[in-house]
């Protein structure tokens, strides 16, 4: 069986961009690679860039993996947000029907996201092969990828595609942001490119710094005008459903909350398939941790923040929740973060919890090999999202090593549990300062949490649920070819002289 998996990040990227799905896709290919007669390849798009423009093209950046260069639609989707090209762009859909000409055949094209190329490759990657679609987060039904509204709020109606055009604080401008990839490009072909020095120290710093000013100047200004060149957005969302319906064999949600969200917004045979992780190896090695039958000041519970200090994430908000706790249930508290450096005001505000809490301890990120030294004495993690994250890897790395989690409502963390007893409403401090308050009482029942609780799954075992999926699609698309008569999925009866994918463009 031969698979291609779709990412717009290269799952080595040397830069360490794409995030938890980047950690998730290394762990899948080297499962998958390992399995008798399964050959698997990698594609991504949307950042390689010539320093001068040409035509998009795909070429072999190493064995088995492969990119596309100078793809219209920029990756991440914010570079290039809203852009028709999202939808289509013939030049980047000719260079990616000529991949899968020139390094197929391929049995199965498994996208992980659209990110970095025209939705439109859908029904060509159909044309050649059954394909998957892997729901890590929302860019098929919004532009801004997380349901988040002026990176301040969780998006809720997006009021027919009005509320999206002014949606980002700052509108990125897609020329800018390929000059860098220009320029990122151009060095890594000469040796200093992403991972090196003279990028990540000096010319990622000043991009970054650019454009945190240029955020700071257009809020002072209030600006959140969109410039005129944007799909409408009912439209995009309308169209790249109506592409994954026609075209996907299968849609799996990484959690039953994204499966939900998936249905509600129009996508059909959409199936949950919890992801994989490296990390529950540490599960049959750990034991759940044990809570003293009262947390104290003398034996404070410790908590731990893994990931981003991002606002979505719910850093922002675990910061104000912990402040505004009464100093007796703050001085039982200490609190441990792991997270790159955030902006100023992120890291006065987490400094001014110093002297409200128990301890509080800062890692400036971490490494997944540094995790169990780093996780040691964690009481409870916390993963505190304000917008529907998909399933965070930070939880699944917690979990794994038996830590119980104190999560919001929102995305599938909360799916990991056993118990409501650590689940709180997302955004709501009072609710947060409720559950604490019954954890540091010894209120919350750990022997009840874990029987209920969803045993992580490996790489291996997630792999060989993949694969079943594969040979299902496969023997459903030879029953396909087989039964001329057999109805669409729109209804109609399919000629018995016209292909299947024939009938699909027609409509």
């Amino acid at each position: 069986m031969r698979v291609l998996h779709y990412n717009w990040a290269d799952p080595d990227d040397t830069a360490g961009r794409g995030g938890g799905v980047r950690h998730y896709m290394q762990g899948l290919i080297r499962a998958l690679a390992q399995r008798p007669g399964c050959r698997v390849n990698t594609l991504s798009s949307g950042l390689a860039h010539d320093l001068r423009a040409r035509a998009p093209r795909w070429r072999h950046v190493r064995d088995a993996h492969f990119e596309i260069v100078n793809a219209r639609p920029l990756a991440p989707s914010q570079a290039d947000f809203a852009s028709p090209a999202q939808i289509s762009h013939p030049p980047t859909e000719a260079a990616f029907r000529d991949f899968l000409r020139q390094t197929g055949p391929y049995d199965i094209v498994h996208f992980h996201t659209l990110e970095g190329l025209p939705a439109q490759v859908l029904e060509i990657a159909a044309e050649h092969a059954r394909v998957a679609f892997s729901l890590h987060n929302y860019h098929t039904l919004c532009a801004q990828v997380n349901l988040w509204r002026q990176e301040r709020t969780h998006c809720r109606d997006f009021a027919n595609g009005q509320h999206c055009r002014t949606c980002l604080p700052l509108m990125p401008d897609p020329r800018a942001v390929r000059r860098a990839y220009q320029l990122e490009t151009c060095l890594a072909r000469l040796g200093p490119g992403p991972g090196r020095w003279a990028c990540d120290r000096v010319l990622r710093p000043l991009l970054r710094r650019g454009w945190r000013m240029a955020r700071r100047l257009a809020r002072r200004r209030g600006d959140a005008a969109a410039p005129p060149a944007l799909l409408d957005h009912a439209q995009r969302r309308a169209r790249i459903v109506g592409l994954v319906n026609a075209h996907c064999a299968r849609v799996l949600a990484v959690s039953e909350r994204t499966r939900a969200i998936a249905l509600a917004h129009g996508m059909a045979r959409v199936q949950t398939l919890y992801i994989g992780t490296d990390q529950a190896r540490k599960w049959a090695r750990s034991t759940p941790r044990k809570w003293p039958a009262r947390f104290t000041a003398e034996r404070p519970l410790r908590l731990t923040y893994l990931g981003y200090m991002r606002r979505d994430k719910g850093f922002a908000f675990l910061l104000g929740a912990l402040a505004d706790l009464p100093m007796p249930l703050a001085q039982r508290i200490h609190l441990t973060v792991a997270a790159h450096q955030g902006d100023a005001r992120m890291m006065a505000q987490m400094d001014a919890l110093r002297g409200h809490l128990a301890g509080l301890r800062w890692c400036d990120g971490y490494t997944h090999s540094g995790l169990d030294v780093l996780l040691a004495d964690t009481d409870l993690g916390v993963v505190p999202p304000l917008w529907q994250d998909n399933l965070p890897q930070t939880a699944l790395e917690m979990h794994a090593r038996h830590i119980p989690i104190l999560t919001s409502d929102r995305g599938g963390a909360s799916e990991l549990g056993g118990s409501d007893a650590l689940v709180f409403r997302a955004g709501d401090s009072a609710g947060f300062a409720a559950r604490l308050a019954q954890v540091l009482d010894g209120q919350v029942c750990l022997q009840r949490y874990w029987a209920q609780a969803r045993a992580p799954q490996d790489m291996a075992r997630h792999a060989d649920a993949l694969a079943h999926h594969y040979t299902t699609m496969l023997q459903e698309g030879e029953d396909e070819s087989a039964d001329p008569y057999r109805h669409s999925e729109i209804g109609d009866i399919v000629d018995p002289g016209v292909s299947r994918r024939q009938s699909r463009r027609a409509v």
